[in-house]
């Protein structure tokens, strides 16, 4: 581990991308703190903070590991970005679920879908979705399952579920990303849809 912590982040990425997990782990203890406090300080929501630091974490795991990683030297401005545009979105998704347009265009509040809870067709539709969603995860490696459980059904942090299960957020992370991957091949291939709409 002393290895790992002499190396720079640029030599962590990697060997990370070659199948180190050890080395993002090291760069996931040298950036969260900077990485969260940022988000937490111009979101102000713990729990919002906590989902915007994972998915930043997430969509660097998966750059890193598709190979688009390219910004020599600079893994923290890199990070710190991925961080940022997260935060851009999350305000623009709370802005569009939270605004009324009030422009010179007339709006039906009555008969508008986007206004409504949703029909009875689509609450069966989401119904089925879940119970399919559900069929599906029982055919996840068990590891994989673990930790969507964890995460979805129990509402468990990914450094909650570190804890508990005794692996790296880093691996939990991953995990559950490959779970995800998983779930949406198995609907393609038998055809099942999995949005309303």
């Amino acid at each position: 581990m002393d290895v790992l912590k002499n190396m720079t982040d640029e030599e962590l990425v990697i060997s990370y991308s070659i199948g180190n997990n050890l080395a993002f782990d090291e760069l996931l203890i040298r950036h969260q703190k900077n990485v969260y406090n940022y988000i937490y300080f111009i979101i102000r929501n713990r729990e919002m903070a906590e989902d915007v630091f994972q998915e930043t974490f997430i969509k660097a795991i998966t750059t890193i590991k598709q190979g688009r990683y390219t910004e020599n030297g600079k893994f923290r401005a890199w990070i710190m970005r991925i961080a940022h545009n997260l935060v851009i979105d999350y305000f623009r998704q709370e802005r569009n679920e939270n605004t009324v347009s009030n422009d010179e265009t007339e709006i039906d509040l009555l008969n508008n879908a986007n206004l409504c809870e949703g029909t009875i067709e689509d609450q069966l539709v989401y119904g089925q979705i879940l119970q399919d969603v559900k069929k599906l995860i029982h055919f996840l490696p068990e590891s994989q399952r673990e930790v969507l459980e964890m995460r979805y059904y129990q509402g468990l942090s990914f450094k909650e579920i570190s804890e508990q299960t005794g692996i790296s957020i880093n691996t939990a992370l991953g995990r559950m990303r490959y779970a995800i991957l998983n779930i949406r091949k198995m609907a393609e291939e038998n055809g099942i849809i999995l949005s309303v709409g």
